[in-house]
């Protein structure tokens, strides 16, 4: 009873502007419940008027009226309670996914790859739809329970004070097996939801990588992982439900026990003369249905613990860390003293192991830098902490003097663009996947850009030309032809400074050209970091960082790194004699 209490009280705060809808269904919902009882108790004050010889026609008509009015009363608080809960479930689920939605563009990228995916679709997919679709209709219904149990004690002290108080000490004893019963529960039920989003990452991940779990044959092993992760669902929901039916047959025993010992005292009470006659029959027509709001309140154990679980996860999501954006220093438009980048001491740790430690160096204006060394040194880091997709542990990165912090989010994405090997495209037309790159661009300057991109001629010979809709993530073009629209979007967005994950370094041959080209027409004028995967991208680079283990082990030009017996020589001796790429 406390743990709904509790619950009610998160229901309310998560509810906000809605909550007045949420109280005025409880008001509601107890009107409904005395109503529910009301039938029994004219009854009862009906038997008496025949007992003591007083029942008159018009008495008759009287307590007919009034049995209509209560069930017109019911009915009429059983469907508005019904309305305002409901509706109001629908009404903040609405407002709390567009809140996860604008919660989540500030979240530092980390977040999206430390395996919070299947726990993000699990809060969408299965946590809010619950409460939305199955708590939010029967909270109220739930306080009319409790207020039920509160009239049921209080009509007993009204017949006689000791069952009454018999009453009371089966209710306590009810209270407190049923607190211990949701202590299980809520724990099991945590467990259950974790399964639950264990399941919806094995989903996601087997029909991501479908295509590549067909082409390397291992539609039996990925099949198995998936299948494991339904048999564990299955075993967790089995699990839960073994644990908590003997809690459940425990309070139906309490409750008949309860039953048969209040009827027992009502009939001895009588018999001694204690209880009056008319007295013991208003017991009998509410005897056996005195545990029936407890009995209804606590079958509904297993929901509540859900729903804690489902509010404890929703509530982690939205409690994750967001990346401030209050800067309000502005960059720059020249400023000569400055280099255009810098990285001073810069020290950054995913979780408590640095992975950047103490890196310096500078990027003049219209330059090239390029980020070289091995897999997992630290390249991409350097270049997401540039963009602020991470916030620095330590030290600072700087655009023309400026700490990038304390510049606002919407200044620092507009001075930079990046093209990396993985292109995203969105199911929308062509036109609005280039044109994301400069909303108020005109259409020339879209297909001004294209052209630059040496995309617009195979975008021509789609059906609809820049009014085709691509499928999501660009399922309908080459890595090639994607690639290429990424660039155009880049170019139309004009930034100074573009971050480069080679795009060429994926791509077939007959493609290669057409985005060297594009990449070229990008990078004019601009300050250029590369995270470098070709040797001939990066040989007319102005610096050169090797980058390993998390720091600059090497930097200079191609001829001044090759002149060293270091890092950097022996990964250029090994791609030249093996044929590969420099990564």
């Amino acid at each position: 009873m406390f743990q709904l209490i509790r619950l009610i009280k998160r229901i309310l705060k998560l509810s906000g502007t809605y909550a007045g809808r949420i109280k005025g269904a409880f008001v509601l919902s107890a009107v409904k419940s005395m109503m529910t009882q009301m039938p029994v108790f004219v009854a009862y004050l009906v038997l008496l008027q025949f007992y003591e010889n007083k029942m008159t026609t018009e008495k008759c008509i009287y307590t007919g009226i009034a049995m209509v009015g209560i069930v017109a009363v019911q009915a009429l608080a059983h469907l508005y309670s019904d309305r305002l809960q409901s509706a109001a479930g629908y009404m903040v689920f609405a407002e709390k996914r567009m809140e996860l939605g604008n919660h989540l563009k500030k979240l530092p990228m980390g977040y999206f790859t430390a395996g919070n995916i299947g726990k993000i679709s699990s809060v969408l997919s299965t946590d809010m739809i619950f409460i939305e679709e199955i708590c939010m209709s029967t909270i109220a219904d739930m306080m009319s329970y409790i207020f039920n149990a509160i009239v049921m004690a209080l009509f007993l002290f009204f017949i006689d004070v000791r069952i009454g108080i018999i009453m009371l000490l089966f209710t306590l004893l009810t209270v407190c097996i049923a607190g211990k019963m949701n202590h299980l529960s809520m724990a099991e039920g945590k467990i259950r939801q974790e399964q639950s989003e264990n399941l919806t990452g094995a989903v996601l991940s087997f029909t991501e990588g479908i295509g590549i779990i067909k082409s390397y044959n291992l539609l039996g092993e990925k099949s198995k992982e998936l299948s494991d992760n339904f048999r564990k669902s299955k075993k967790t929901s089995l699990q839960f439900e073994k644990k908590m039916t003997p809690w459940q047959m425990t309070l139906f025993l309490v409750y008949g026990i309860g039953t048969a010992i209040i009827l027992g005292t009502g009939v001895y009470l009588q018999r001694t003369g204690a209880l009056s006659l008319p007295y013991l029959v208003g017991l009998l027509f509410f005897v056996f249905n005195l545990f029936e709001p407890l009995k209804a309140l606590y079958s509904q154990a297993t929901r509540l613990t859900v729903m804690s679980s489902c509010l404890d996860r929703i509530e982690a999501v939205f409690d994750e860390k967001e990346l401030l954006d209050n800067g309000k220093k502005h960059i720059p438009q020249e400023n000569t003293k400055e280099p255009e980048v810098s990285f001073s001491n810069v020290t950054f740790a995913y979780d408590k192991a640095d992975v950047i430690k103490n890196v310096s160096f500078e990027m003049k204006k219209n330059t090239m830098t390029a980020l070289v060394g091995p897999s997992g040194g630290g390249k991409s880091t350097l270049a997401s902490l540039l963009t602020r997709f991470w916030d620095v542990k330590e030290g600072a990165v700087k655009i023309r003097g400026v700490d990038v912090r304390e510049i606002p989010l919407a200044e620092l994405m507009n001075h930079i663009s990046m093209v990396f090997q993985r292109v995203y495209l969105f199911q929308d037309t062509v036109y609005n996947n280039i044109s994301m790159g400069k909303q108020n661009a005109t259409r020339e300057e879209v297909m001004e850009a294209a052209k630059k991109a040496r995309c617009y001629d195979f975008i021509m010979q789609l059906p609809e030309g820049f009014d085709t809709v691509i499928g999501e993530g660009g399922a309908t073009l080459s890595g090639g032809e994607k690639q290429r629209i990424s660039i155009a979007r880049c170019i139309l967005k004009d930034a100074p400074i573009v971050i480069l994950d080679e795009a060429t370094a994926s791509v077939d041959t007959d493609n290669e050209s057409y985005i060297q080209e594009a990449i070229n027409e990008l990078v004019k004028g601009k300050t250029l970091l590369v995270i470098a995967h070709r040797l001939n991208t990066i040989q007319s680079a102005e610096q050169i960082l090797v980058v390993a283990d998390g720091e600059i082990a090497e930097q200079g030009t191609h001829g001044e790194l090759m002149e060293r017996d270091g890092i950097y020589q022996k990964f250029v001796e090994i791609r030249k004699n093996s044929g590969f790429t420099l990564e």
